[in-house]
């Protein structure tokens, strides 16, 4: 969708923009008499919709933005002024992120049928085994890794820890925590789904480290399990997959080597 019509469409659903600028690729901030929001262009954005306001009907996990508005390919929502990063606000999001994975999931699966760009299948599983090798799979022959993801599929049923499906944000890198002038780390842009807890953590660790504080503030209020630190390039697995297919390059042989670990 081109820049003059996303926001020709958002004009029609606010009112007149008197403010516009890009915040990044098909994502503008605009302002509409004297209140500011967020208007995002994107294949998603009813799957995004939907996954914020189940995440924000979790209380006691972390914010989200407000949905504003909600049409075919086109998003608006509450604008997050930012603030600094504060070690209380990332023991916030230990406590909310473990909140949140508190929140039972009817079954695996069942949510966004996409992840950033990358369209996933958003089928239903009874279990995480099935969840997750459908998912891999089906990453892997879109890039070409079939062969090598498909010996690490087959030993999950050892590899993955029993748990309940519970909500999880699905697309949780640091890009995708805002930390906020009212001294919160808010989520954006969720994947949400049924999944495992530690899917969550495994990605919020793969662009950036995650704190100690954090951890332990999790911790505090849901135990990790034993082992879940040998288990996070397990889970990393997934979004190098997903940006294999997006970007290749180097995110590729980030892939064989995981393979390799647990093939």
């Amino acid at each position: 969708m081109s820049e003059e019509r996303a926001l020709r469409r958002a004009e029609a659903l606010l009112g007149h923009l008197e403010v516009r600028r890009r915040l990044a690729g098909s994502v503008w901030v605009v302002e509409v008499a004297g209140a500011t929001y967020v208007v995002k262009a994107d294949p998603g954005a009813a799957d995004e919709a939907t996954g914020l306001e189940a995440l924000g009907a979790v209380g006691g996990a972390p914010p989200v933005p407000a949905v504003v508005a909600v049409e075919d390919g086109l998003l608006v929502e509450g604008w997050i002024e930012p603030g600094p990063r504060t070690a209380a606000a990332e023991e916030g999001l230990g406590r909310g992120l473990a909140t949140l994975h508190g929140s039972p999931w009817p079954t695996f699966g069942g949510g966004s049928s996409w992840i950033g760009r990358c369209r996933v299948d958003p089928g239903r599983h009874a279990d995480a085994v099935a969840f997750y090798g459908n998912r891999l799979l089906a990453l892997a022959e879109r890039c070409g890794l079939l062969g090598a993801v498909s010996p690490v599929v087959a030993q999950l049923g050892e590899l993955l820890p029993p748990a309940p499906p519970a909500l999880v944000h699905g697309d949780l890198w640091w890009g995708n925590v805002c930390f906020a002038s009212d001294g919160r780390a808010w989520l954006v842009d969720p994947s949400a789904h049924g999944g495992h807890a530690e899917e969550d953590l495994a990605m919020l660790a793969l662009f950036g480290p995650v704190p100690a504080r954090l951890l332990a503030a999790y911790d505090e209020v849901r135990p990790l399990t034993p082992g879940w630190e040998e288990r996070v390039p397990l889970w990393q697995l997934l979004p190098l997959l997903v940006h294999t297919v997006l970007f290749g390059g180097g995110y590729r042989e980030q892939v064989l080597a995981i393979a390799r670990r647990y093939g």
